[in-house]
């Protein structure tokens, strides 16, 4: 096994909720999908070191590529998509400026109805 720095080094530091349940299968999903190991998921209810707060964390969905500033919302999930071969064309074409807007909006409003959602999802886990 090749063990270079690129293969060890992760493309992209994705940070995520473990007590969400949307969250966890999404980001099993994302996992199943990275067979690359490109992405490092990291738990913010366990992890240590984080950059930013864990407050700041909990509002919105953080990614960070390689020597590049944290992103969040859109933007984060855009550099998710290209972290994986197969939904690579999706971020890039999220580079578009105003593909990227459009993206944003549709994330801020999924935010609006997120809780009910969680209740939901957490709910359904509950009754299994």
């Amino acid at each position: 096994m090749n063990t270079t720095s690129e293969q060890t080094t992760p493309e992209l530091t994705v940070w995520y909720d473990s007590d969400c349940p949307l969250c966890i299968r999404e980001i099993n999903v994302m996992r199943r999908l990275d067979r690359r190991g490109a992405i490092d998921f990291v738990n913010i209810q366990s992890a240590t070191g984080c950059p930013i707060s864990t407050e700041e964390l909990m509002k919105r969905f953080h990614a960070q590529e390689r020597d590049e500033p944290i992103v969040s919302g859109a933007a984060a999930f855009a550099a998710m998509w290209r972290a994986i071969p197969v939904l690579r064309p999706l971020g890039l074409l999220a580079r578009i400026p105003p593909v990227l807007w459009v993206l944003e909006r549709l994330y801020r409003g999924f935010l609006v109805i997120r809780p009910w959602l969680q209740r939901r999802a957490r709910s359904i886990v509950e009754s299994q």
